[in-house]
């Protein structure tokens, strides 16, 4: 009976050990593109994959299979596969099983990115995609029993943090045939687990809350030995591979992603607690509020709320660029996950390829702004806030 240990563990130990060297406590950077065989007979089954082995470095590499071996461990999955971006991870899960004619039912609350494959890049391969209100599980339901390949979700959403339930419309992908692809990024395997719930494959953005510190690029993506091998096989030929420096940061980031995650999420509670009750601020929307429409649904799948909550200020833009500026403890940057508090509006982060015009029809202000939570003091955090939205009064 294999021994059931706990994430927190897990971040720590899972996948490391094989591929230590020399006694060394830490797995190295195998920087070699290429591996040297002096039986050809070996040489032949590693490259068939019937032996274990490493080839050539757009292939495999043993610091990059540390890495797969620890989100795969953390996810509970069969098998997992790396990247060098989430969106290469995004892409190769598509492209990998859509045909032309095939058909894709997603929502419409996906990260910018992720929106541009579905609304731009898909239908030039005549690949039809459907995008359904999020949250509205009944019309979700409906297109999926039309008929179509792949079911993508995002939950938490970029930037809204909207939730779906994973459970439900696993068990509607499955009755109809189609793949069930869930992005974890927002929640981490450390709050949700969605191939416990359904899903057929996990998909990760690495370089947000998995590294943690805002240094490397990375994707990953998770399921069954079958299903991941055919993803494997579109990256190793299209070769969109994660950098064996870019995994060894991962691996040493994954290793306080337990506890980054939970002081993370208390903090962006309390903080978002606190903006829900200032006089300057119109909207908060974070999923660990008893009013927020899909409350229920979250809690019951994840084990925690998350380190993300979007806000909008009264005034619009025009007081955004009057806040923002002001907080010493957050960067106003384009990325989410890290250490550091980082803030800013969607027009500038999730959503900067889209147009006022596409914003507006997703519900999405240009004002909006996505908090981030670090792992700063929350005293630190809200007196910097308080001090930032003081220039309103003044």
């Amino acid at each position: 009976m294999e021994k059931k240990v706990n994430p927190a563990t897990n971040t720590v130990w899972a996948g490391e050990k094989a591929y230590r060297v020399h006694g060394a406590s830490q797995v190295p950077i195998v920087n070699s593109v290429t591996y040297n065989y002096d039986d050809l007979d070996l040489w032949y089954q590693v490259a068939l994959g019937n032996e274990k082995g490493h080839i050539y470095g757009r292939n495999t590499n043993p610091t990059l299979a540390a890495f797969e071996d620890k989100i795969r461990d953390l996810e509970g999955a069969e098998a997992a596969t790396s990247f060098s971006t989430g969106m290469a991870a995004i892409s190769a899960a598509m492209h990998t099983f859509l045909r032309p004619g095939d058909r894709v039912v997603s929502i419409k609350d996906t990260y910018g990115g992720t929106n541009r494959i579905f609304n731009e890049f898909l239908p030039k391969l005549d690949i039809v995609v459907t995008l359904c209100e999020t949250g509205d599980h009944d019309g979700l339901e409906a297109e999926i029993s039309k008929g179509c390949k792949i079911v993508h979700l995002e939950t938490p959403t970029n930037p809204t943090v909207k939730i779906t339930d994973i459970e439900r419309i696993a068990k509607t992908a499955k009755a109809n045939n189609a793949l069930l692809v869930v992005d974890n990024t927002f929640a981490t395997p450390i709050l949700q687990n969605p191939l416990d719930l359904g899903a057929d494959l996990v998909i990760h953005s690495a370089t947000k809350f998995l590294g943690g510190h805002a240094d490397a690029l990375g994707g990953a993506v998770c399921g069954s030995r079958d299903l991941v091998g055919q993803v494997f096989h579109y990256r190793e030929i299209n070769g969109a591979t994660m950098d064996p420096f870019g995994a060894y940061m991962m691996l040493r980031g994954m290793k306080t992603l337990d506890l980054r995650v939970w002081k993370q999420t208390e903090n962006a509670g309390r903080i978002a607690e606190f903006l829900s009750g200032h006089p300057a601020v119109s909207e908060v929307f974070y999923p660990g509020f008893p009013d927020h429409p899909n409350h229920e649904i979250a809690k019951r799948q994840m084990k925690g709320f998350g380190g993300i909550f979007s806000f909008s200020l009264y005034g619009g833009m025009e007081t955004v660029k009057k806040v923002l500026p002001r907080l010493e403890y957050a960067n106003r940057a384009a990325n989410l996950g890290a250490v550091e508090t980082t803030v800013g509006p969607a027009y500038t982060t999730s959503h900067v390829e889209s147009t006022s015009e596409e914003l507006k029809a997703l519900g999405i202000a240009e004002s909006l702004v996505r908090y981030s939570a670090g792992i700063e003091k929350f005293e630190d955090l809200k007196a910097d806030l308080e001090s930032a939205l003081q220039i309103l009064n003044d």
